[in-house]
């Protein structure tokens, strides 16, 4: 788009603006009305591992959102000369689940625990048994019960439970809701209804007070949100968090906060039904949208919906890139310890693209990327592994090649008791996330491990900021019958993508893998015990 244009759509005010607070980064992105992005900024970040949880500074939420959001703000006044002062819409997303609990003075009770925490076994188990649905334990509703159940002083000061996005929907607007595509991942939904499930809400009360506790869960949950309803309104407290320097004006109106999860699949056109995609970063979970409910109750598998109420199979693993970018700060180590000049983003792709030389039997290597532990392979704590046999092809091709097929494994094991169990059919599977931008290599990989083929899309390393930025302005947009309408004739209309299908020797090869990934899990598991 031309810098005059653009101008005009700034001083205008018909810029839409979505911020992501994703596990690595936090990420602004501003669209013109044709979802076209103008500009983007971010804030990279990290999750810490402290007092037997994982959790972010909140004071690096507002930080992250303040200059990822000055640093799009002033990508658009270097490129065209002028500031933005008002926009048309604003979303928040963030990361999905998660635990934020606040008392009757709106102040936080304990640190943000995140979706990474394993500690609510027991408590997913019970309410798994006692709703008939599976409640696993990254959802906030098992992390509120084990903490209750764990006897935690401040669960008796619970008033308010929300998400980051929706702690963050709370500042800005003062509204205390949640899209609900973001509130399936904190409690199970009434799809028909668009709304929490009145009776499981009953059911979880009368355990809740035989534990001690008198709060309703009804007046704790946030309201429930779908896409396309305004979900409040900039205020000018929000415009301030939002930019200190007080240039943006308060009064656009807002979409429901929503998670990763959600606009991932706006991101990736996959809210109709039969289509899914996969979102890979630190961790990884695919998102395959049904026609019709599953029959059976699986612990590995989560009943989540689209931002406009459509059941979604979930299928979530923990870990991802993580021991992937540990690996490749240690090879960034070596070029500093030699005074050798190089390029982050040129190393990360030369490092992948490697891989596609990489033999069919990965050269005997075996890598387990766990960061933390993982429910559908039940590892308890994680322990990054790396193994190799004695008479190895250990070199860095089959190295990557061991390290993204491990990062797609998990996944992997929990698609396939899907596709065994229920018969489910994909059409579409779409790949977003930063994996994803060293073209075709991961992508292939993908395709390999879920015997299928896999698009990624121009937009895909955008991945969640886009699509909160395309559910803002989807308010606007009233001449539309339903989002899947919307995402296909406005926003995907010219949207390019690659498709591959797997190679049948990847299948093989994957396959082969996954038994031995398999079959040496209990060693994973062990690990635990001797450390």
């Amino acid at each position: 788009m031309e810098s005059d244009d653009i101008k005009h759509l700034v001083d205008s005010g018909q810029l839409s603006v979505g911020i992501e607070l994703g596990s690595t980064r936090i990420k602004t992105i501003a669209i013109a009305p044709n979802c076209e992005t103008i500009a983007t900024g971010a804030f990279e970040w990290e999750n810490k591992y402290e007092n037997g949880y994982w959790t972010y500074s909140i004071n690096d939420v507002w930080v992250g959102i303040q200059k990822s959001y000055a640093e799009m703000s002033e990508a658009i006044q270097n490129h065209c000369h002028t500031q933005i002062k008002s926009i048309a819409s604003l979303g928040i997303s963030g990361m999905m689940h998660g635990y934020l609990t606040f008392d009757e003075n709106d102040d936080l009770l304990v640190p943000f625990r995140t979706w990474r925490n394993n500690n609510a076994n027991k408590a997913a188990q019970i309410l798994r048994e006692d709703f008939k649905v599976n409640i696993p334990e990254r959802w906030s509703i098992a992390q509120l019960y084990q903490s209750a159940i764990d006897g935690e002083a401040h669960v008796k000061k619970v008033n308010y439970m929300t998400t980051l996005s929706g702690y963050v929907h709370w500042y800005l607007t003062g509204e205390k809701v949640l899209g609900i595509g973001d509130a399936s991942g904190m409690f199970p939904i009434d799809s028909e209804h668009k709304c929490f499930r009145q009776d499981l809400l009953e059911r979880f009360n009368s355990l809740f007070q035989k534990s001690g506790y008198s709060q309703d869960i009804n007046e704790i949950l946030p309201n429930v949100v779908v896409a396309g309803e305004i979900a409040g309104y900039l205020t000018e407290t929000g415009a301030k968090l939002l930019d200190p320097n007080g240039e943006l004006e308060p009064g656009c109106p807002l979409c429901a906060p929503e998670s990763d999860a959600a606009t991932g699949m706006v991101a990736t056109n996959s809210v109709a039904p039969k289509t899914g995609n996969v979102s890979a970063g630190t961790s990884i979970f695919s998102m395959i949208v049904l026609e019709k409910p599953i029959v059976h109750v699986y612990p590995e598998v989560d009943i989540v919906t689209t931002p406009d109420g459509y059941d979604v199979a979930m299928i979530h693993a923990n870990n991802c890139t993580s021991d992937i970018n540990a690996w490749i700060n240690l090879f960034e180590e070596v070029f500093q310890l030699m005074n050798v000049k190089y390029d982050k983003n040129e190393l990360f792709t030369k490092l992948f693209e490697s891989a596609f030389n990489g033999d069919e039997t990965l050269g005997k290597l075996l890598s387990y990327g766990y960061v933390s532990g993982e429910f559908i392979t039940d590892v308890k704590q994680g322990y990054p592994m790396f193994l190799r046999h004695v008479d190895s092809e250990f070199n860095i091709a089959n190295f990557m090649k061991t390290h993204i097929f491990s990062a797609f494994s998990t996944l992997k094991i929990g698609i396939d008791l899907l596709k065994e169990k229920e018969n489910i059919q994909i059409d579409s599977m779409l790949g977003h996330g930063g994996i994803f931008k060293t073209e075709k290599i991961a992508q292939s990989f993908l395709a390999a491990a879920l015997e299928t083929p896999v698009s990624v899309m121009t937009t895909a390393s955008e991945g969640g900021a886009w699509g909160i930025a395309i559910l803002s302005r989807y308010l606007l947009e009233t001449q539309y019958s339903n989002l899947a309408n919307y995402l296909n004739v406005k926003a995907f209309d010219n949207t390019e993508q690659i498709t591959l299908n797997p190679k049948e020797e990847d299948i093989e090869s994957f396959r082969h893998y996954i038994q031995n990934f398999k079959s040496l899990l209990p060693l994973q598991r062990q690990v635990n015990d001797y450390i």
